[in-house]
C-alpha cells in the first residue's frame, strides 16, 4: 500500500463506513485515487467460462453498485470486475445504518438489501463501458416484486448486450425469501428463465451462480446438481454469511452477511466441496475472506478458477487487487506452475 493510498484510508476510516464508501466512488470519478494498471504474466493470463482474463483476481459485485466508475476499475489491476447487484427498478435499499466496520475482526457486515438506481440507469453507463476489460453484473430482484424469478431474465435482457457475464443472485441475506430460490426446484426454474433471456441476446454470454456459504450438505448437493445440468457457465463461490462464529468486534449482533476475513474458511470448504461434487466439470470462481495472495492461492488450488475480492480493500486499499495478483505470479513460479489453470484443484483434498 502507498503512502498516499495509507493516508486516504484513515481518513476514510474517521467517517461511517456507507459515507466513506460514497467517498471512495467520488476519488474514483474525479481522478483522485492511485491506480495499479496492468498486471499480468504468462502464469497470470487464464480463460474462465470462454473469457479471457489478464489475471485471475477479480473484484467483487457491491463495490461499484451503479457502475459509475468502470473506467478507473478498468485500470486497477484487476483481471475481471462484476458490478451491481442490479434490480428492474430502482429501490433505496434498507434504512441506514445499513453497513458495519468489524476492524478487530477483518470483517464487515451488510444490510443493504440491494439498494441501486434500476437497471435503466445502469445498463446506460454499462454502454458506454471501456473495452479493454472484462465486466460482468449482478442480477438482482426488487423486494416487491410479484416474480423475483423472472426479474433476474428482466436484468438480464435489458443489460446483457454491454455485457461480458452475468451473475444471478440468489444467495444475499437481506431481500427476505431471496434465498429460498436456491432449492433444487426453485432454483431450476429460475436459471432456466435466465439462460433462455442469455439464448435471445444477439450475443450471448455466459452466466453465473452465486451461492451462499450456509448451505447444508444436501442443499450443496442439490446447488451441484442443477449447476451441471440448467446451462450456467460457473458458479461463485461465496456470498456473505449469517454465522457470527468467533467475532470479537461490538458490532458482531447486528443482522445482515458477514464479509471478510472471517469467512475465508467456511467459503473455502463449499468451494472444495462444490469442486469434488462437480469434479471439475465446471468453473468456480472462490469468494470469501481473500486479503493476499496466499489466500488466493489457497482458494485456486481448492478448486477456484478465479478469485474475487472486495472487504479487503476496505483494510487494505484499491491496490490490493494488483498486490494479490503480483504476489500469486510468484507463488505459481515457486511451485513450478506455468500458469494458474494447472494449480486448480491441487490442494482440494486439504479442505474436504
Amino acid at each position: 500500500m502507498t503512502p498516499l493510498e495509507k493516508l486516504g484510508l484513515l481518513a476514510l476510516h474517521k467517517v461511517d463506513p456507507e459515507t466513506a464508501h460514497g467517498l471512495a466512488i467520488k476519488a474514483l470519478q474525479i481522478g483522485a485515487a492511485p491506480l495499479a494498471g496492468l498486471v499480468t504474466s504468462d502464469r497470470l493470463r487464464t480463460t474462465v467460462a470462454g473469457l479471457t482474463m489478464a489475471n485471475p483476481v477479480g473484484l467483487a459485485a457491491g463495490f461499484d453498485k451503479n457502475a459509475q466508475v468502470l473506467a478507473p476499475l478498468s485500470r486497477a489491476g484487476f483481471g475481471f470486475i462484476e458490478v451491481g447487484a442490479a434490480t428492474p427498478r430502482p429501490q433505496p435499499g434498507n434504512p441506514r445504518p445499513r453497513l458495519f466496520r468489524l476492524s478487530e475482526d477483518r470483517a464487515a457486515i451488510n444490510r443493504f438489501g440491494f439498494n441501486n438506481e434500476g437497471m435503466e440507469a445502469i445498463g446506460a453507463r454499462l454502454a458506454q463501458r471501456p473495452r479493454d476489460m472484462v465486466l460482468g453484473l449482478n442480477l438482482g430482484a426488487n423486494k416487491d416484486s410479484d416474480d423475483r424469478a423472472a426479474d433476474f431474465a428482466k436484468v438480464l435482457t435489458h443489460c446483457g448486450p454491454y455485457l461480458d457475464f452475468a451473475t444471478v443472485n440468489v444467495s444475499s441475506p437481506n431481500t427476505e425469501k431471496l434465498r429460498d430460490l436456491q432449492g433444487k426446484e426453485a432454483l431450476s426454474a429460475l436459471l432456466a428463465g435466465v439462460i433462455t433471456a442469455r439464448g435471445a441476446l444477439q450475443r450471448p454470454i455466459p452466466v453465473f451462480l452465486k451461492i451462499a456459504p450456509d448451505l447444508s450438505p444436501a442443499e450443496l448437493e442439490d446447488v451441484a446438481e442443477v449447476a451441471l445440468t440448467s446451462g450456467i457457465d460457473a458458479v461463485i463461490a461465496t456470498n456473505t454469511t449469517l454465522s457470527r462464529d468467533g467475532l470479537i468486534n461490538a458490532h458482531k449482533g447486528e443482522t445482515g452477511g458477514l464479509s471478510g476475513a472471517p469467512l475465508f474458511e467456511k467459503s473455502t470448504r463449499v468451494l472444495a466441496r462444490l469442486s469434488a461434487l462437480t469434479e471439475g466439470k465446471l468453473p468456480i470462481i472462490g469468494v470469501g475472506g481473500i486479503s493476499s495472495a496466499e489466500d488466493a492461492y489457497a482458494k485456486i488450488r481448492a478448486g477456484a478458477s478465479a478469485v474475487q475480492l472486495y472487504t479487503a480493500l476496505v483494510y487494505q486499499g484499491l491496490g490490493l487487487g494488483a498486490e494479490i495478483a503480483r504476489g500469486l505470479d510468484k507463488l505459481l513460479a515457486r511451485d513450478g506452475f506455468a500458469n494458474v489453470a494447472d494449480a486448480v484443484g491441487t490442494g482440494r483434498e486439504d479442505w474436504l
